[in-house]
């Protein structure tokens, strides 16, 4: 007999959900980085925790995908290697001014750095594997769907379907690169085909200036492509630092990157010397690929969100985040990020856009730019510029930002001083590392500019 409940005065009935039995505490649809550490820290909670991914691939569909998700497979990690192999064609040009005898011809073989990533990839796949097993998570090859409030159908490879119940459902399925919607799209890639091309362009166009874009075109003219980059606005990385944007433009057209600000593509016509890029100010530029680079769309068609009642916008994103029974909307204060351009550019908190948009009073700016040390014998002519925000009453560090090598190793540090709320006072009083280009965050005493609260508006807005 069930066990009765006194409530009140009153005898009452345990809740429902508490008699029920499920297969599963949690079940995770998509083990990418975001549903495997999830399902992880869960088991390691003690929780029965059941997971689902798509077979593996490099290049991801509605029925592909694979354990370590876009991170691992498709994303960031191959990106860097492929990042890493970019920035030797500079390191070794720069060789010769350090006394290395570097033959006039250097050679570059894309097909073994491009099994060098596969190997890694499939190498981090198995651990992700490992990583679950060792947890005590179940792991279900094949596609997962709702089908009840609490219930999920995972179709296997052969067609099989099975059913579990779960108490909590976690969506965790990512997103995947989109087309642009112009004639001749077909023509083009994303960034999944561009990590696994059989052969490096010797001429690419990237579309787009975001975050990939900026990436794959260092990536390719650090191999020897000529590489022509197209966005809408004045400057690539729309959000980020305008200053900073602006160091990136420079950075990308001494590397010999040429930019197109303001360009987009208005179609791709198939010809016998590649593809022709059509461009809205009617310029053509023949390419061997295409990069678009214009954005990710939402994992969600297929996961029959509406079975539950879950919304999603226009995107297909979800549109409400929910936990502990309420709406929750992630922090990202002080989270630091990264842009792997050659030289890269990273980020944390506030920038000096941002932190005169919110209205945070009266903002002193520091900056610092500089050749660094390792060019003076090159002689290559790229500065590195870093800057901090700092709140002119309080003198709390609002944010940070760095162009130039290694900042994102820099920053990770920056970023634990942000989050411990440091002062402009406490930077000063911090003993830097000489000569290191990361000293300059110690050392930058006087005023830049001072920009008052009052002030409308920001330098630019491009």
């Amino acid at each position: 007999m069930a066990r009765k409940m006194l409530n009140d005065g009153e005898l009452s009935q345990p809740n429902q959900e508490e008699q029920t039995h499920f297969d599963f505490d949690l079940f995770v649809i998509g083990a990418g980085s975001g549903g495997v550490r999830a399902a992880r820290f869960s088991a390691n909670f003690g929780a029965k925790v059941g997971i689902c991914e798509l077979p593996f691939h490099p290049i991801s569909s509605e029925v592909i995908g694979g354990v370590g998700g876009t991170c691992v497979i498709r994303g960031c990690v191959p990106k860097k290697i492929l990042v890493y192999g970019a920035s030797f064609g500079g390191e070794l040009e720069d060789a010769r001014s350090y006394g290395w005898e570097v033959h006039e011809k250097i050679d570059f073989d894309w097909k073994k750095l491009l099994q060098k990533k596969t190997d890694e990839i499939l190498r981090l796949n198995g651990i992700y594997k490992r990583l679950l097993s060792n947890a005590g998570v179940k792991l279900y090859e094949g596609e997962g769907k709702i089908v009840g409030p609490n219930e999920v159908e995972v179709t296997q490879l052969d067609g099989t379907k099975l059913s579990y119940s779960a108490k909590h459902i976690l969506i965790a399925t990512g997103s995947r690169a989109q087309r642009a919607p112009i004639p001749g799209q077909e023509l083009a890639i994303t960034s999944d085909e561009a990590l696994s091309l059989e052969e490096l362009p010797k001429r690419a166009v990237v579309l787009g200036g975001g975050y990939i874009a900026v990436e794959f075109a260092s990536i390719w003219r650090g191999m020897g492509s000529t590489v022509d980059l197209l966005f809408r606005k004045e400057l690539p990385l729309r959000g980020f630092d305008d200053e900073m944007r602006a160091v990136v433009a420079r950075n990308l057209e001494g590397r010999g990157i040429n930019l197109h600000p303001r360009t987009t593509i208005k179609e791709l016509i198939k010809s016998e010397e590649g593809v022709k890029v059509i461009t809205d100010h009617g310029e053509e530029i023949v390419a061997d690929v295409v990069l678009f680079a214009t954005g990710r769309a939402p994992n969600t068609k297929r996961l029959n969100l509406k079975a539950v009642g879950v919304e999603v916008d226009q995107t297909g994103a979800v549109k409400k985040t929910v936990f502990g029974g309420q709406p929750c909307k992630p922090d990202y204060r002080d989270v630091p990020c990264a842009v792997f351009c050659i030289p890269p550019l990273s980020v944390v908190g506030l920038s000096e856009e941002q932190a005169i948009e919110q209205g945070k009073g009266d903002i002193l700016v520091f900056t610092s730019s500089f050749n660094p040390m390792r060019n003076t014998i090159s002689g290559r002519q790229e500065k590195t510029v870093m800057k901090l925000v700092v709140d002119a009453e309080t003198e709390k560090v609002l944010g940070a930002s760095m162009c130039g090598p290694e900042a994102p190793e820099i920053m990770q540090g920056i970023a634990v001083a942000l989050k411990c709320g440091a002062t402009k006072a406490q930077f000063d009083s911090t003993v830097g590392i000489h000569p290191s280009s990361a000293e300059e965050f110690v050392t930058m005493r006087s005023v830049t500019r001072r920009v008052a609260a009052a002030s409308s508006n920001p330098k630019t807005n491009l």
